[in-house]
């Protein structure tokens, strides 16, 4: 499957035209402040673009960054000017002709974005096998990837070399497609399936066990959308299946908790993020108004605490009492409520 991959990412596809679904791409406009940094690529990287959400993640001036299937390098441009002079993006990708096409516009890049010298480089190698490569431990502020998880053969190595990678409080943030249920071996092993980044996509709980599994507690979801199959030979072979284009952000903390706890703790966002003067979103349930104090779970004032978002805010509490569950996170005691009558336990069926 690896070779069929390497043979429809470099011979098959030209242009990101000849891609038969939308799987691959990405059907929302980009935010206004963006639009700028990307008309400033050039247009044979950007033609050559395969992905299906937006990796560009807040606060990134300065951090050293790993971009995870960079392709033709259009994400790892982007970044490199997000970055700026003092940043760092390192592209991996095991495609020739890829690869070809993001480093003969390196110096055009650094050209472009008034550096001295590129910041960017790029490395031939698997995402399963990270540590083939030099990349040292606990390097990177920040990994992404663009639609390229589902293209990987052992999904879970993946995963272990990311959280290995990053910093401690580093992030992985990151877009892919998924699956609302496990894909039939047969659809798997379909080559074009496979490219078109349906055929390898994990069933959505299947990655939350994952994530975890490779150290990555309380996954965070940031913007979803569903994906229409508008072919009619492969809707015919996975119409009974739904599909999604899904952004997360995973952080490497080791004291994240498996539920939302509550502390009596909130948060006061003060501005200050480029581009996100009057609103921070975490993710798609946190959304925090500049000088609002919004009330947080443990685990979400260690992302913010923890992590390079420390700078931004204002922390109300500790950790000293703990309330039980946070309330709505979808978890709930199992126990009934209230007293049981005159000190007789009730006992219901399991």
């Amino acid at each position: 499957m690896r070779e069929d991959v390497q043979e429809y990412y470099g011979k098959t596809l030209q242009s990101s035209a000849d891609l038969k679904t939308d799987a691959c791409s990405t059907a929302a406009a980009p935010p206004s402040w963006l639009r700028p940094v990307l008309s400033r690529v050039h247009e044979a990287v950007q033609s050559r673009y395969y992905g299906c959400g937006l990796v560009a993640p807040e606060a990134l001036n300065g951090m050293r960054i790993l971009d995870l299937g960079s392709g033709s390098g259009r994400d790892a441009y982007v970044l490199s000017a997000l970055v700026g002079e003092s940043g760092a993006v390192v592209g991996v990708d095991m495609t020739e002709e890829q690869l070809a096409v993001a480093n003969e516009y390196r110096e055009y890049h650094a050209s472009v974005f008034g550096y001295q010298k590129p910041n960017v480089d790029f490395l031939q190698g698997y995402i399963e096998s990270l540590d083939d490569l030099p990349l040292a431990s606990d390097s990177f502020d920040v990994v992404v990837s663009n639609c390229v998880l589902n293209l990987a053969i052992d999904k879970g190595a993946v995963l272990k070399h990311v959280h290995r990678l990053l910093k401690p409080g580093g992030e992985f943030y990151f877009s892919d497609v998924y699956a609302s249920r496990r894909i039939p071996r047969a659809l798997g092993a379909d080559p074009v399936l496979y490219g078109e980044c349906l055929g390898g996509a994990l069933y959505w709980n299947d990655f939350l066990n994952l994530a975890k599994t490779a150290g990555f507690g309380d996954p965070r979801l940031v913007a979803d959308r569903p994906l229409s199959i508008n072919h009619e030979r492969i809707a015919e072979k996975i119409g009974h299946i739904d599909f999604y284009s899904a952004t997360y952000r995973l952080f490497k903390l080791d004291n994240l908790e498996a539920n939302c706890e509550n502390y009596g703790q909130a948060v006061v966002y003060r501005g200050g993020i480029p581009h996100h003067p009057n609103v921070f979103a975490l993710d798609k349930h946190h959304v925090i108004k500049t000088g609002q104090v919004f009330p947080v779970c443990g685990n979400t004032w260690r992302m913010l605490c923890d992590t390079r978002f420390n700078q931004y805010f204002t922390f109300i509490g500790d950790f000293d009492t703990h309330f039980g569950l946070f309330e709505g996170c979808g978890v709930s005691m199992p126990f009934e409520s209230g007293h049981a009558a005159e000190g007789i336990l009730s006992v219901g069926c399991c």
